[in-house]
Parts: C-alpha cells; sequence; structure tokens
C-alpha cells in the first residue's frame, strides 16, 4: 500500500510537467499606459528574458496600439496575458466565457483618466452637449459616476464613441470638444488652450485598476516568471541613481511623452511598486466593493449580454472564497497568490 501511495503521488507530479512540455512559448499583449509601460523597459533590457529562463520557457512581449483591440486579441487566443482594467477585463473576456486571472495589481488611476472640455467650468456645463470617448470602456464609467455625483445623467448629453488613437487629434480640431480619456491623450487635451480639466479619477480612486491578467489554466511557469519580471521592474523605477533615471527615461520616450510629463503622469498613477502594497489592496475588502459598482455599470450597459438576466450572470472571485455573482460560472478571479510569493521572496 506504501508503494502504491508513493507511486500516485509520483504520477500526480508527473502530470503537470508533461502538461507544462506542452507549451514553452507565450505572450503578452499591452497597450500604452503610464502604467504598463514598465513592460517595454522590462522587456527591451532583458528582464522578461531572464525570467522567462529561470523557467525554461520563452516569453514574447507584443505592443498593441489600440487597447480594446488588444484585449480582444487576447480573448480570441492570440495571447497568454493581457494588460487590462478591472472593467474591460470583466466584460470582454470574463463575460465571453474566458477564465481570466488578475496576476499583477500595477496601479489604480489617481487622475490618470479625467473629464475635459472646452467652454466649460463644470460637469453641469456638459449637459446638452456632446462628451467623445471609448464607449464602454472605463472612461465612459468614470463619466457615469461623475455625472451622478453631480445630479446628472447620461440622457442630459450625448456620448459619441471615439477611438483612443483619435481622440487627442479630435479634441485639438473641436472649439466645443469634451472627451473623456486617460494618459498619455489626456496630457495632450488639458494643455490644449481654452481647456479645462472638469473631474478626474482621484475622485474615485481605486476603482480604475490597471491589471496584468492571464488565462487561470495558464503554465504557472509563465504566471511566476511575469511577475517576478515585473517586480524587478518595480524596483528599478523607483530607486535612485542613474539606472532608475534611466529606466523613466527610456518610458517617456516609449509613450511618446517628455521626461518631464511622463513624471507628471506617475504622479497620478497610484503605483505599487513593492508587491506587498498590491497584496494589501487585493486582500482589502474595498475591492468587492468597487467590483460590484463596475459589474452593475456594465449589466445596466447591456455588457452583459442578452443571456444574461442579473450581473450575477458572471461570477468574479476574490482572496478567501468570497464570490460575487454566479459561483457556478467564475470567470474573473483576483488573487494575491502570485504577489505575495514576490513579496516573500519564494519566487
Amino acid at each position: 500500500m506504501k508503494l502504491l501511495k508513493k507511486l500516485s503521488v509520483v504520477l500526480a507530479m508527473l502530470v503537470p510537467l508533461s502538461s507544462y512540455a506542452e507549451q514553452t512559448e507565450f505572450k503578452l499583449a499591452w497597450s500604452h499606459y503610464t502604467g504598463w509601460e514598465p513592460w517595454a523597459y522590462a522587456n527591451q533590457y532583458g528582464i522578461v528574458d531572464k525570467w522567462a529562463d529561470k523557467y525554461g520557457i520563452d516569453i514574447e512581449v507584443v505592443l498593441v496600439n489600440d487597447y480594446i483591440e488588444s484585449i480582444n486579441l487576447y480573448s480570441a487566443g492570440e495571447f497568454d496575458a493581457v494588460t487590462a482594467t478591472n472593467m474591460d477585463a470583466l466584460t470582454i473576456p470574463a463575460v465571453g466565457g474566458i477564465d481570466t486571472t488578475a496576476l499583477i495589481i500595477g496601479d489604480y488611476s489617481n487622475g490618470n483618466d479625467g473629464i475635459v472640455a472646452r467652454d466649460a467650468e463644470s460637469i453641469s456645463d456638459l449637459k446638452g452637449r456632446e462628451v467623445r470617448l471609448v464607449e464602454l470602456s472605463v472612461s465612459h464609467y468614470m463619466l457615469a459616476r461623475a455625472l451622478d455625483m453631480n445630479g446628472l445623467s447620461e440622457r442630459d448629453l450625448t456620448v459619441v464613441n471615439q477611438s483612443e488613437a483619435d481622440i487627442a487629434a479630435v479634441f485639438l480640431t473641436d472649439d466645443k470638444g469634451a472627451v473623456v480619456t486617460w494618459n498619455p491623450p489626456l496630457q495632450q487635451v488639458r494643455n490644449a488652450a481654452g481647456a479645462e480639466l472638469l473631474f478626474d479619477s482621484s475622485a474615485i480612486a481605486g476603482e480604475i485598476i490597471d491589471i496584468t491578467f492571464v488565462r487561470t489554466d495558464s503554465d504557472e511557469r509563465f504566471k511566476k516568471a511575469l511577475v517576478g519580471a515585473w517586480y524587478e521592474t518595480m524596483a528599478i523605477m523607483s530607486g535612485r541613481g542613474k539606472t532608475a533615471s534611466d529606466a523613466i527615461s527610456f518610458m517617456a520616450d516609449q509613450s511618446g511623452a517628455t521626461v518631464a510629463e511622463f513624471k507628471a503622469q506617475l504622479k497620478t498613477t497610484a503605483m505599487f511598486y513593492d508587491a506587498q502594497s498590491a497584496v494589501e489592496f487585493t486582500r482589502s475588502p474595498k475591492l468587492a466593493e468597487t467590483m460590484d459598482m463596475v459589474r452593475q455599470f456594465s449589466f445596466d450597459k447591456g455588457l452583459y449580454g442578452t443571456s444574461a438576466d442579473s450581473p450575477d450572470f458572471v461570477g468574479i472571485e476574490f482572496d478567501g472564497d468570497r464570490v460575487l455573482g454566479s459561483k457556478d460560472n467564475i470567470k474573473l478571479r483576483f488573487t494575491s497568490e502570485y504577489m505575495s510569493a514576490a513579496a516573500e521572496g519564494a519566487l
């Protein structure tokens, strides 16, 4: 009996190893955003390769200039991981049936998203006007929150869908423009003549969260390599001396900003430079409260599809086995497991 038990243990250990051997090449998609520029640095300076080599795999880091398209490609199986916000991960891959895990809580927007308009001094001045944004994205969510906080609703204005790539250029040529966007485009429109920042994400701090997501069934080596590479990069970014300043300079250049502009963007980005701070944020009850608001907004906007009769259609799991929505259809998972391993030096 003891021999059989030992044999069963050995076989159990061999099963995951054999499945790992089936895939050794993985792909991460990222798009330009202050809090995701570190992936460009980690890729360019060999940090990703270093951690991939440690686990015997290859990782390709790919810039996709259209943010929503990057998530669509991830959902279609073209990528194993993607950078996205908490809301967009829920409404695109998770609602679409892709079991997705928040691997790295990178930051939350603390002024990095904003509502900017010409010929306006407050949110109430948007009444009756067109407001351009990436429809059904976190920009749309923030607009809804801003309107509600100022006694208005979307019925009081007209939302116009505008791609992230074009939103700044369109605003700059519109004398009566009004947009909702994020950095770096936000910085461009804020600096335009006559532009006024009416509202920004610092008013809803902790609700727009920027995350690196992976497929839940992804290879453990891939997950650990990504986390290891990320926090090595965070240590460089938050350090002092030439290495840190060179890293910031590289990221600024990659994003199309000057160093001064990029540093200004970082000030409105609540970066979790150390893993433990991200762990604490992930374990906080506030995260579930935020996701409850996000899922209600998403359902109200029809982002759950015609087959969903309530926000409970999709289950969202948190540390401690807490679940919002269906426990039988969990498709979005928040876990501190891998970040905690990074904090403990256990990767």
